[in-house]
């Protein structure tokens, strides 16, 4: 292989990896390793991503000097090849599983019923005890063998991981059962008891756990699933006036491609024939199809519903939206939020910290304890050891990470940096942008006042002159007549007034479109239509005044609406307890009025674009967590500079690009879809870390006998085992239980 050429990011598939300390060494020698600028490993896809020019070997050497194994995936979005060794991998599991509990489960039986209790009292039971110790050692051997390997690598790499503690605790009943079988005479007649059904037992307990985590652990990666299904796997090209169906990876460039009804669009593109309505609901999260026709873009991976089109390829392979969702879903999903460092903080102490407290505990019941000492020391020490393995700590934040990020990327929304997943749900502002943002981005003619009342004649006439006018005020009126099936009027001598307006003759008449102060320069009264035109700016519109000859004939107002969901969708902000402003180069009489139909509360109206940043810079000064919400290549900087950035993804790619989050739909329920999942996410991590912590906090005094002394009560090291394993289950569990979150805009379409 040979090294990057320039900076780029390599995924490794790792094996061997149980908990957060595993983890902590993973990553650890990968950024020792030159050229590596930061490497992340998601413990719940085992899976390591790495950032900078480097050899491919360099890494995967770098992880097996650090006792593990690491391999590049064959193709990183074919899932089939990660399920095929995921299904030999349970499949092993499963077998040591059965294989240890067949041998435990009776043996703790027999020591329960038989009346023995594993207690051998005398020397001529040795030749029985000895086989048991015999069959035991080979559920260590065959059944936990990966946790003696995983553990001599930790030790011989300088490190202790959730193996260590695993080989030591059932090494060591395994060891101090035999020794009471080959030499009972050294030991008290009550401290002759064995543990071969502990050591067994907890060696099938941690296999059941592990393939109960491997079940659970599936369904995190549905998400993605999800949209690699999404692809078509063929496309229909047309070549030489031909049809011809080639595989998805033929397609190039400018290729003409036909879809027919049923059928997934293959590539990016735009319609060149036909006229059809694309569900595109899996890309951007909105249920209703959306109409295409001649110059309409496609996106790969919609479905065409109704009619055939013809379409030319204009993005393929990796750069197809499809192909660059997938990408930042990835990447979101393997990122650790600034919460989740906690767990890698605590995991470089953790394991050594246990082995510490085991060494301490059984020192003490060995001077203080009752008789027989050197069991109950055996016992607390193992106990110890078991119950305080670190998975769960491990997977908390990763597993939430997973299932949040997909349950957004389900909603249209992508999350393209780590820590925006958990800042977003810190934020207490947000700023929206006007244009685009909270209105439609188009002006629209809302309003026509004729004054010899036949508006239709009235539109007519300044759609004729207006049609050769590039000015957006000037297209939204055209663009009305049209929809009114309006035919034009001939004109002659069109002339544009630069600031003013535009005229033309019309049937030997000089018509004027434009303002009211440039008609009235002209000695046109337009006091009868002062009333009408009030009204217009009284709804943020442009009052636009026609004239033929020295007559005024009507006003006609245009403005940019609202979007139709604004209203609600910052009400929505506001019972999430946030605070909503708008930052808008329009007037402050303009902003207002807008700010009032929509519930803003703050306005800051007559901010240039190159100022909109710092408005965002003072915001955060006053100590305010901002988020910034735009779709223009203006507010790219306001974007890059709040806490979080959300882009709406029918803006510029340079907005996109400078945004932490994007809104795959123009609507600002979006906003609020984000910042809910955001703050479930956080709020599940949170009770995965606070499990995790409890889990040991509790549980390994206990384990270390600090109940004994108040209610006789010693932990028993098979309980340690079965709990250990149903901590990892119970995180991996709380985390999947996002994926049955129902967003605010999902609860309105079932209501």
């Amino acid at each position: 292989m040979t090294p990057p050429a320039n900076n780029t990011t390599q995924l490794l598939n790792i094996d061997g990896a149980h908990c957060a300390g595993c983890v902590r060494t993973i990553e650890t020698a990968l950024r020792a390793v030159p050229g590596v600028s930061s490497a992340h490993m998601n413990l719940a896809e085992r899976t390591v991503s790495i950032d900078g020019a480097v050899n491919s070997n360099a890494l995967i050497e770098a992880v097996k000097n650090a006792g593990y194994s690491a391999t590049l995936p064959v193709n990183v979005d074919d899932y089939s090849e990660r399920d095929a060794a995921e299904r030999v991998h349970a499949k092993a599991l499963r077998r040591n599983m059965i294989f240890a509990l067949a041998v435990g489960a009776p043996l703790m039986l027999w020591g329960i019923f038989g009346g023995s209790m594993m207690v051998m009292p005398h020397s001529s039971s040795q030749i029985e005890w000895g086989a048991l110790g015999i069959v035991t050692l080979a559920v260590l051997i065959f059944a936990g063998g990966h946790f003696f390997r995983g553990a001599w690598q930790a030790f011989i790499h300088h490190h202790a991981t959730m193996d260590t503690l695993i080989a030591l605790g059932t090494g060591s009943a395994w060891l101090y059962s035999m020794e009471v079988v080959i030499a009972p005479q050294f030991f008290p007649d009550a401290a002759r008891h064995v543990y071969f059904e502990a050591s067994a037992l907890i060696i099938g307990l941690i296999n059941l756990g592990q393939v109960l985590e491997l079940r659970a652990r599936g369904k995190t990666s549905q998400a993605i699933r999800r949209l690699l299904d999404l692809r078509a796997k063929t496309a229909r090209v047309v070549r030489d006036e031909q049809e011809i169906e080639v595989p998805l990876e033929q397609v190039q460039r400018d290729d003409h491609i036909r879809v027919r009804p049923g059928e997934k669009i293959a590539v990016d593109g735009e319609v060149i024939d036909g006229d059809s309505y694309i569900d595109e609901s899996m890309l951007t999260g909105e249920p209703m199809p959306v109409r295409k026709k001649n110059g309409d873009a496609v996106a790969a991976g919609t479905l065409n519903q109704s009619g055939t089109l013809l379409f030319r390829a204009t993005k393929v392979g990796a750069d197809t939206a499809l192909a660059q969702i997938i990408a930042l879903v990835k990447k979101a999903q393997g990122a650790k939020p600034a919460i989740g460092r906690l767990a890698d903080t605590i995991s470089a102490i953790f394991v050594p910290s246990v082995l510490i407290i085991a060494v301490v505990s059984a020192l003490l019941w060995f001077n203080f304890g009752p008789e027989p000492k050197i069991a109950y020391l055996f016992i607390v020490a193992t106990t110890v050891l078991i119950i305080a393995c670190p998975c769960a700590l491990g997977l908390a934040t990763p597993m939430s990470v997973m299932v949040g990020v997909g349950k957004a990327a389900s909603a249209g929304i992508l999350i393209q940096r780590g820590d925006a997943l958990q800042t977003a749900a810190q934020l207490d502002t947000i700023v929206l942008d006007k244009t685009g943002t909270i209105t439609a981005g188009k002006p629209t003619v809302f309003e026509i006042f004729a004054a010899d009342e036949n508006e239709q004649q009235l539109l007519q006439l300044a759609a004729s002159i207006e049609q050769y006018s590039e000015h957006p005020l000037a297209q939204a009126i055209v663009r009305a007549a049209n929809s009114k099936r309006t035919l034009p009027t001939p004109t002659t001598e069109f002339a544009a007034h630069n600031g003013k307006g535009v005229s033309a003759t019309i049937d030997g008449a000089l018509i004027r479109i434009g303002n009211r102060r440039w008609l009235e320069t002209e000695h046109i009264d337009c006091s009868a239509l002062l009333a009408s035109a009030d009204a217009i700016a009284a709804q943020a519109g442009t009052a636009i005044f026609i004239a033929r000859d020295n007559q005024a004939l009507g006003v006609i107002g245009v403005a940019d609406r609202i979007k139709e969901d604004s209203k609600e969708a910052i009400a929505r902000l506001h019972q999430r307890g946030l605070r909503v402003a708008m930052l808008t180069g329009d007037s402050h009489a303009a902003a207002e009025i807008i700010a009032r139909e929509v519930g803003i509360d703050d306005v800051f109206a007559d901010v240039l674009p190159e100022h909109k940043a710092a408005k965002i810079a003072e915001l955060r000064a006053q100590g305010r967590k901002v988020g910034m919400v735009g779709d223009g290549i203006n507010d790219a900087p306001a974007l890059a500079g709040a806490d979080v950035g959300f882009a709406i993804g029918t803006g510029t790619d340079v907005a996109i690009e400078s945004a932490d989050i994007v809104l795959m739909r123009g609507s600002l329920h979006g906003v609020a879809d984000a910042i809910e999942v955001s703050q479930a996410t956080l709020r599940n991590i949170k009770q995965n870390l606070f499990g995790a912590f409890i889990y040991n906090i509790v549980g390994i005094p206990i384990a270390a006998g600090v109940l004994y002394p108040f209610l006789g009560v010693l932990m028993n090291p098979i309980f340690a085992g079965a709990a250990m394993s149903l901590s990892s289950v119970t995180v991996i569990s709380n985390a999947n239980r996002l994926r049955l979150l129902r967003i605010g805009s999902e609860r309105e379409k079932t209501a």
